[in-house]
């Protein structure tokens, strides 16, 4: 039977991941999920593909995205509420991102540990950049699978950086339901397409140092979509908004 085994949100997006009991989901995502982004003096993305050590620092924030803490690797906290300054849009990979810098303590806290002046943005919308695809679902057979090509056994999800991690799935079951819906809790998510995968997946999603060649493995061992894309997890686009728990039953529907 499969089962929700973990959610996970980044409420600063390629900082580390936080761990859910329970996420409301609704057609623009998780409200807390990729709010705010950093950037660095020229107003360019700063993300794990260029400042990898950034999953270190732990965030949070509330659904309104009123209040922002960051928890520092030393045990720091740095935490205030959300004042936004001047109006700002940044290219994040093909899109673009509209929001405000946020005015506070927390630019200077990240200049220090990544060592360059950098400074927080929040998005003015929920789901940030994102126009669809507000979830993304992996499971555990799929993980195994790649373990198994890479020959290291177990492998930590997180470094795909899934919104829903579910259990007792076989080797990519995830990808026979392109076309086709899931319920999760009370949510029903259509599943749209296999997820793109990049770089950030060779990441420790502890230290941020790159540690396993996962693109090299997926592409030996399930080859590449048109001649470019390496897959893995799907995107789910939500038909009915509402709360997914850990333990939740993933139905399978018509």
């Amino acid at each position: 039977m499969l089962t929700v085994a973990r959610l996970n949100i980044a409420p600063v997006r390629s900082l580390g991941l936080e761990s859910r009991d329970e996420i409301w989901l609704g057609p623009d995502g998780v409200a807390e999920d990729r709010r705010f982004y950093v950037i660095d003096e020229g107003g360019r993305l700063v993300d794990q593909l260029t400042a990898g050590h950034l999953v270190r620092v732990a965030s949070w924030t509330d659904p309104d995205a009123t209040v922002l803490r960051l928890t520092l690797p030393d045990g720091s906290i740095v935490e205030d509420t959300v004042e936004l300054g001047d109006p700002v849009e940044t290219h994040v990979h093909g899109r673009t991102a509209i929001g405000h810098v946020v005015e506070g303590p927390w630019g200077a806290a990240l200049t220090t540990f990544v060592g360059r002046r950098v400074r927080i943005v929040r998005c003015d919308r929920i789901g940030g950049t994102r126009t669809q695809h507000p979830a993304t679902l992996v499971s555990d057979g799929s993980l195994d699978a790649l373990g198994a090509a890479l020959g290291v056994g177990a492998v930590d999800a997180r470094r795909f950086r899934m919104l829903i991690e579910l259990e007792g799935g076989r080797p990519h079951e995830e990808d026979t339901w392109v076309g086709g819906r899931i319920g999760l809790g009370e949510s029903v998510l259509r599943i749209s397409a296999p997820v793109p995968r990049c770089a950030m997946t060779t990441h420790d999603p502890e230290s941020g140092e790159r540690d396993l060649d996962t693109l090299r493995a997926i592409k030996d061992y399930r080859g590449q979509v048109d001649g470019k894309d390496l897959m893995f997890g799907v995107w789910g686009e939500v038909e009915a908004s509402g709360n997914i728990r850990l333990g939740d039953e993933g139905r399978v529907l018509a």
